[in-house]
């Protein structure tokens, strides 16, 4: 599995939505159910599959899809 595919079931798993809605849309302003708690399913989710820790500026960052995929950047993690 790729680190796409895996960062993909991440967010489908976390959301429980299939992977066609992940897109530049895909925020915690518009996606129903994004919480605190989904927040933190979904960093912890990330940490264990990429084997990182993210720092309280990224936790804070990760508000969308897409802004996901430049914090993993900023940790080596090549989509």
């Amino acid at each position: 599995m790729t680190n796409l595919e895996k960062y993909n079931r991440i967010f489908c798993d976390t959301f429980q939505v299939e992977e066609n809605v992940l897109n530049e849309k895909f925020d915690n302003t518009s996606v129903e159910g994004w919480d605190s708690i989904k927040q933190l399913c979904l960093i912890t989710s990330i940490e264990e599959t990429f084997d990182i820790m993210l720092d309280t500026e990224d936790i804070i960052g990760l508000v969308s899809y897409f802004a996901g995929k430049d914090i993993l950047g900023k940790y080596g993690v090549i989509l």
